[in-house]
């Protein structure tokens, strides 16, 4: 195999050619920045205030890393089952293009690189990093013991907001936690959508998910949860914003959220797999236009107080 060959197949093992997973871990990751920077000035007297640059960064390239990290675990996890997947079969793993000995080696490189960002950061979030390193690491191997692996994605992919409030703050505060717990309900809703586009490859294999947990309910249970998702995103906006001068406006920015949430319901109620996949990938917009919606309405009470 050639360098370029081999290059190709390390980037196809992290995704770096997909970047549809980087987006829904490095949109929420910023959420938990910006908002935190707001609690902080809250907490200081002043209506709002935004991150440093360097911590903005800093949990950007966390975040690339860290998925990247968790692609190459998760291969690795389902080198012997990727194979039987028509979705998964051409991944370097599943086709001997890499060993997993290969995949380790990436994800411990890759963990390296996250872990030399917390050198710019304070002490405190080193310690809460390693609940993100255990979690990433742990998820892809859940599928074989319950039903519920998109819960431990959430948990693992969320893990970065606790985290950018002790760097901002010093502490997680309830907020924080709301946060969190509204991103992991968005994130098991997308995965599950994820998961009900391989249900029938998954049964036969005897990998287990939240898709074949809810069964015929799921799209039910994925309104559910986005409904969560918009419960607690509207209360974390309503406190930050409702006493500076934009008030509730941003909590009525989430409609068209709902909007969104209603069409991917649309698309999954017939169980088509490509229908399903495609709901999945239109998460990719919600991310992007919530990060919109929070950063312009930080920005905004920070320029007018």
């Amino acid at each position: 195999m050639t360098f370029k060959d081999k290059l190709q197949a390390y980037i196809q093992l992290t995704r770096f050619d997909k970047p549809v997973g980087i987006e829904l871990l490095l949109w929420p990751t910023l959420w938990g920045v910006l908002l935190a920077a707001m609690g902080q000035a809250q907490q200081q007297g002043v209506t709002a205030g935004l991150p440093t640059l360097k911590i903005f960064a800093i949990f950007a390239l966390g975040a690339i890393f860290m998925r990247a990290a968790g692609c190459a675990i998760n291969d690795f996890a389902d080198r012997k089952v990727d194979g039987y997947v028509t979705r998964t079969k051409g991944r370097p793993l599943a086709d001997g293009r890499l060993s997993g000995k290969e995949a380790i080696a990436a994800f411990l490189v890759l963990v390296l690189l996250s872990a030399s960002l917390l050198f710019f950061l304070p002490v405190a979030v080193f310690y809460w990093s390693l609940g993100a390193v255990v979690l990433a690491f742990i998820y892809p191997f859940m599928k074989r013991y319950t039903h519920l692996p998109q819960v431990f994605l959430a948990a693992a992919f969320g893990w970065a907001i606790p985290m950018s409030y002790v760097a901002v703050q010093g502490a997680p505060d309830i907020w924080c936690w709301l946060l969190f717990f509204a991103y992991m309900c968005w994130t098991v809703a997308y995965d599950t959508q994820y998961a009900m586009a391989d249900r029938e490859d998954d049964l036969k294999i005897g990998v287990k998910s939240t898709a074949i947990l809810f069964g015929r309910y799921d799209v039910i249970i994925i309104s559910i949860l986005q409904m969560l998702f918009l419960l607690m995103m509207g209360a974390a906006m309503w406190h930050y914003f409702a006493p500076t001068t934009l008030g509730v406006t941003p909590v009525f920015g989430l409609a068209l959220v709902a909007m969104m949430f209603a069409k991917q319901n649309s698309a999954c109620a017939s169980r088509n797999a490509q229908a399903c996949f495609q709901a999945f990938l239109a998460n990719i917009w919600v991310g992007r236009y919530v990060f919109a919606l929070v950063a312009i309405a930080c920005i905004w009470t920070t320029l007018n107080g």
